[in-house]
């Protein structure tokens, strides 16, 4: 158990200077002057705090003392005293609690884009959907990071108030306690020591009991986010769960997925219920402990109503300040969770910079032609383990080239054309592409962000503006006249369109952008044949020039394309590449009936 508890602990505090490392980069950025600033305001509003709480300490002595000797001039000065007291600690309280959240949120606005660009930087956002690296990293950057940076905030400033708070209410204890002779031993400053001594007792009884709940909240914050995304999963995928009637599985999922989340919530009731039961005895005799402590002078006359009152007040001060980390350890357990689970995220996209280099330290080289041409140079694809996939390909096209990829499933086909878009880096070898050129890739699922469909027609957004003519003409010519009276409305789309509808509005998008590459992978799945045709033609005399790298299996497909790319693989050996030379004849067909079309269209 020891041998497994060691190298555990010592992952923990990796992840938690990783994480330290991480967020006090927000004091040293180009926001750093804000950040000192925010700090500074708040270090004072503690200041602020923690002065008007030893007013209202020297007001119970004074107001009791007026009490005891019943002075009505007195009293009534005290409650003027209160009126103003509370005047300023209210002030002072939301001057701390304004500072103490805008800190919280302008440091969590810097911690969000830290890794939202680290996610997105590198494609690392697709490398880790295909690694198992860390789960949920959508949870880890909202929820952990906010409560990561908020939960932080709190912690810094409740021991910063702590501290002072005990180091200002021990002299006053100190000053008005006096010494106490037990059995005829002097005990200076007893109060001071009693409260020190109470409060250690709490604080170790609270730390046995509450010491599992750390891995206890991180297990429940693993489930709640594992919840959260069978959830999304089911929303994400509910036509096709409906159609082929997969509502018992996905519930019964759904509900294991909830049965385990409940049952890592068990365990976290449990370690809170035995620390109440201490915290709920503690809430009654604390007040009590320093009211019997101090009554013995009382009696003898050492001390009036107002030192007792006082000396009680600041005895509940210190005992809480000196409780504070007990008192707050389920906070502190959310915060060690979180910060662990973000030091993660940020520590998997290292591993994943380390991983792109291949076990033998190789990766793809992605460089650029200068002849206009695409090459392959030596390429080898592998997974990320190593395994090679494809082996040695060397291929050229030209510009304005239509290429074919064909295969059997398994060879590496979707593989091949995702690391000629620079998704995938593992492997050896060398990927040209023309200079400058602008690539667009055509995935079997189009994704339609949210809003306008006239943004989904412009996305990915680049300065070129385009001509509204130009849209309409492309989505009639694609089959989707029928929307562009809702160009402008904002709609769910990828839910509206039907899957063929998505296809054809995915060649819209990229007729209208004009690029110089195009990859394509099954973007016609979902199209009858007579779409199809329509859609493949259009892109070969819309875009003529364009450089197409087409992997599909449909049939029919081979006359749209100058030649093709076979990847074959042997029983037990990585794929090769074999090209088909260009059918003459069929290429010269093509031409003609191209040729002809024009005549026609020009007639």
């Amino acid at each position: 158990m020891a041998d497994h508890a060691a190298p555990r602990a010592n992952i923990q505090s990796r992840l938690l200077r990783r994480f330290a490392l991480l967020s006090l980069g927000y004091w040293r950025g180009p926001g750093a002057l804000k950040a000192w600033w925010f700090t500074i305001a708040l270090f004072v509003a503690l200041l602020m705090n923690l002065g008007a709480a030893l007013a209202v300490n020297g007001w119970n002595k004074f107001f009791f003392d007026a009490l005891q000797y019943k002075d009505e001039h007195r009293i009534l000065l005290s409650i003027a005293l209160i009126l103003g007291l509370a005047a300023v600690s209210a002030v002072t309280a939301a001057v701390l609690q304004h500072t103490r959240m805008r800190l919280q949120v302008r440091w969590r606005e810097w911690m969000s884009r830290t890794l939202v660009r680290r996610w997105m930087e590198r494609r690392r956002f697709y490398q880790l959907s295909i690694l198992d690296l860390v789960d949920n990293p959508e949870a880890r950057i909202a929820e952990d990071g906010r409560l990561s940076i908020e939960l932080f905030v709190d912690f810094t400033a409740g021991v910063t108030n702590a501290v002072l708070t005990a180091a200002s209410f021990v002299g006053v204890l100190w000053f008005i306690g006096g010494s106490l002779n037990l059995f005829g031993v002097e005990i200076p400053g007893y109060l001071v020591i009693a409260a020190v001594l109470y409060s250690g007792l709490t604080s170790f009884g609270m730390w046995v009991i509450g010491r599992p709940l750390v891995d206890r909240v991180e297990s429940k914050a693993a489930g709640e986010a594992d919840f959260r995304y069978e959830l999304t999963r089911t929303r994400e995928n509910a036509e096709t769960i409906a159609l082929i009637g997969g509502d018992d599985d996905e519930r019964a999922k759904l509900e294991a997925s909830f049965d385990t989340l409940a049952a890592r919530w068990f365990k976290v009731i449990a370690s809170q219920t035995r620390m109440m039961f201490l915290s709920g005895g503690n809430n009654v005799l604390a007040p009590v402990i320093p009211l019997l402590l101090g009554a013995p002078k009382y009696l003898a006359g050492e001390m009036s109503l107002g030192d007792l009152m006082q000396a009680a007040a600041a005895f509940a001060q210190v005992q809480t300040a000196l409780n504070w980390l007990s008192d707050n350890s389920l906070r502190l357990a959310d915060w060690f969770a979180s910060a662990r689970r973000v030091a993660a995220l940020d520590g998997a996209f290292s591993e994943l910079d380390k991983l792109a280099e291949g076990p033998q330290g190789h990766v793809i080289d992605l460089g650029e032609s200068d002849d206009g041409a695409l090459h392959l140079r030596g390429l080898s694809i592998a997974q990320h383990d190593g395994k090679v996939m494809l082996a040695d390909a060397e291929v050229r096209i030209q510009r304005g080239e239509k290429v074919l990829v064909e295969g059997d499933s398994g060879t590496g086909k979707s593989t091949l054309i995702r690391a000629i878009a620079g998704l995938w880096p593992w492997g050896s070898g060398a990927i040209l592409r023309p200079r400058g050129a602008r690539i667009a890739f055509m995935p079997q699922r189009p994704y339609i962000p949210l809003g306008a469909l006239r943004r989904a027609l412009d996305y990915p957004h680049d300065d070129t503006p385009m001509d509204p003519e130009r849209i309409k003409e492309m989505l009639c010519a694609c089959g989707l006249g029928h929307f562009v009276a809702r160009l402008d409305e904002e709609e769910n789309w990828s839910g509206i369109l039907s899957g063929g509808e998505q296809q054809r509005l995915a060649f819209a998008r990229v007729l209208l952008k004009r690029p110089d590459i195009i990859i394509m992978d099954e973007p016609t799945s979902a199209l009858d044949e007579l779409s199809q045709t329509r859609m493949m033609e259009l892109l070969r005399s819309e875009v003529p020039d364009a450089m197409v790298l087409h992997v599909a299996h449909r049939p029919g497909l081979d006359r749209f394309h100058d030649r093709e790319i076979h990847l074959k693989r042997e029983m037990g050996q990585p794929a090769t590449v074999e090209e088909t030379p260009a059918d003459i004849w069929r290429k010269g067909r093509r031409w003609l009936r191209r040729f002809g079309a024009r005549e026609i269209s020009e007639g």
